[in-house]
């Protein structure tokens, strides 16, 4: 008998009981002190919403479109790592989940399926790729290959780990996979991040980051990539609004404000707070996204409302696939969207469309609570 879950909170308090020690801990954890981790989610409750009212909202329609794909709402699966951790189905599960909700699914290139397994598990749903440039290219190359081959539909490049942020638990616990997975699209065991590797005392995720990413990757790399491909590329990480500007000089098709999760490095800006200076710097001209924190519709309202065309969730998936696999998954999307939902009605949005920054306003006394 499972127990009544009716949030996303609710998910994550029963993936903590059920879950091992040390995957539990290295989905939740942050950088460091885990400030920016506490602030990703806090940061939401400082902007406040300022509902229209007598706007007939007898049917909202939540659809909208990511890079040129229509989704049923603008709420998608980020790209975690590693889902078998969380059930033995992982990935696969998760894009039939997404597939059921008419919604996309980005696929972490540390993936425990690989991009192949994804693909033939639900070859008609919406799939993005998630990709690190690789000290050597060629690694990264043929990742990019396999995905134009696999009909996933963009590439968005992380541009925030040169190096691994430190992340406190995973030391303790000196983090690695269970013996029985790895990383999939790899073959190689120094890049299937292999449970057989010794990795001493440290994280052994640390310890990969730093054998196998490239800490030199610069701009030149983005005109590299997008030399490479003509899928649509996204810079995921960006937090300054020059950097933005740049991405876009360079030939990207979209930015993700993100902080890694609050992952990489302790400090930063949530990236709801984050997210303003960036609509602002792109101009229009690409279409922006953001990820972290986002457990609640109103969460997805608030992030509408200043600029972001669509969000993405990566913890709620995981606590969902712990909880019950695909359906667990398909459940917290469910949960997400008709939150979004009734948001958008006692809000006074009939659609996304007329979601706009006069429906939020910052709190000016405010205090974060971390």
């Amino acid at each position: 008998m499972f127990p009544r879950l009716v949030c996303v909170n609710d998910y994550e308090q029963h993936a903590k009981s059920v879950l091992q020690k040390s995957v539990y801990d290295y989905y939740r954890s942050g950088a460091n002190d885990q400030e920016t981790l506490a602030d990703n989610i806090a940061a939401f409750s400082r902007w406040k919403l300022y509902p229209r009212i007598l706007r007939n909202v007898a049917e909202v329609d939540l659809s909208t479109s990511v890079l040129g794909q229509r989704v049923s709402m603008p709420i998608c699966a980020g790209a975690t790592a590693m889902q078998c951790m969380a059930h033995v189905d992982g990935e696969l599960a998760t894009v039939r989940a997404c597939q059921t909700l008419g919604t996309g699914m980005m696929l972490s290139s540390w993936a425990t399926s690989s991009i192949e397994e994804v693909a033939e598990a639900r070859p008609d749903a919406l799939r993005w790729l998630q990709l690190y440039i690789y000290k050597d290219r060629e690694v990264t190359k043929q990742l990019v290959k396999r995905a134009e081959k696999m009909g996933y539909k963009a590439i968005f490049l992380t541009v925030d780990t040169p190096y691994l942020g430190t992340r406190f638990d995973d030391v303790r616990n000196r983090f690695k996979l269970p013996p029985q997975l790895r990383m999939k699209n790899f073959e190689s065991n120094d890049l299937a991040f292999s449970p057989k590797e010794n990795f001493g005392d440290n994280s052994g995720l640390a310890e990969y980051v730093a054998k196998a990413i490239d800490p030199s990757i610069s701009w030149e790399d983005i005109t590299w990539l997008r030399g490479l491909t003509s899928l649509p590329l996204v810079a995921k990480g960006i937090l300054r609004g020059d950097d933005a500007r740049e991405a876009v000089k360079r030939g990207v098709d979209g930015i993700l404000v993100s902080n890694h999760g609050a992952r990489q490095l302790d400090g930063v800006p949530a990236t709801i707070d984050a997210l303003p200076e960036i609509v602002e710097a792109v101009e229009g001209k690409v279409e922006v996204f953001l990820d972290g924190g986002v457990r609640k519709g109103t969460d997805v309202l608030k992030a509408l409302a200043l600029g972001a065309k669509a969000v993405f969730v990566g913890r709620p998936i995981i606590w969902g696939l712990a909880f019950q696999g695909e359906k667990g998954v398909q459940d917290v999307l469910e949960i997400l969207k008709e939150e979004f939902r009734l948001a958008m009605a006692l809000s006074g949005c009939q659609n996304v469309k007329v979601i706009d920054k006069t429906l939020v306003r910052k709190n000016p006394l405010a205090v974060s609570k971390i």
